[in-house]
């Protein structure tokens, strides 16, 4: 049983991860956990303690085989969760988040077992990001940041990287939304703002911070 702190380190630094072999920057982790370095700090020397991390000073910190397991099993609630909200008590995609920080420490294995069996195993969650299966082992899918397409190029909204409330407002107001196509109409290289046409009948401008947000999988 790990605490409440211990977990959201976890999955801080499963996010921060770009791979399983770099470690991840103290400052950053502080940065995302909005703490000071030195506490950071104090709280990986516990957690490599409990052989949860392998922590190397002034190098950064990357998770153990038990640290990503369990950092593994956190991501799979909260997004299990998320689902729920939204497809059984009609949260929208920028409520869900807050709510599913709470719920992903509940630490009954039955019931995420059979939340996931009553939600028909969904391998995605509202956002668009994979839900790992009881194994801890992800869907993959092949995509592409928007901002990275080139004129004509075209595909399926599948997923966000900012998952704000602001930003997914921002998309839920703009009227675009998960498995819309997507096809880039123009690119200005003054400014990296797009003109896109979104399911063959809507044109609608975005600026490079919104481009540089959408994850597009290629038809």
């Amino acid at each position: 049983m790990y605490s409440l702190s211990e977990e959201n380190y976890l999955k801080a630094i499963f996010h921060l991860q770009k791979n399983l072999n770099e470690e991840v920057n103290t400052n950053a982790l502080a940065e995302e956990m909005q703490t000071k370095a030195s506490s950071v700090t104090d709280m990986l020397k516990k957690m490599a303690d409990k052989k949860l991390v392998i922590y190397k000073k002034y190098k950064g910190v990357k998770l153990s085989d038990l640290g990503k397991k369990v950092a593994v099993e956190i991501v799979r609630k909260h997004r299990l969760w998320e689902v729920f909200l939204v497809e059984k008590l009609n949260f929208t995609w920028d409520e869900v988040h807050e709510v599913a920080e709470e719920l992903e420490h509940i630490k009954s294995k039955k019931l995420i077992v059979e939340l996931d069996k009553f939600l028909g195993f969904p391998k995605r969650d509202p956002h668009g990001d994979p839900i790992p299966d009881e194994d801890g082992n992800f869907l993959a899918l092949n995509k592409a940041l928007l901002n990275q397409l080139n004129v004509d190029d075209h595909g399926v909204f599948v997923g966000v990287k900012n998952s704000s409330a602001e930003f997914l407002q921002y998309l839920d107001k703009n009227k675009i939304a998960l498995g819309n196509n997507i096809k880039v109409m123009e690119k200005e290289a003054f400014d990296g703002s797009m003109q896109i046409e979104i399911d063959h009948n809507q044109i609608v401008n975005v600026s490079e911070q919104v481009s540089e947000n959408l994850y597009i999988k290629s038809n």
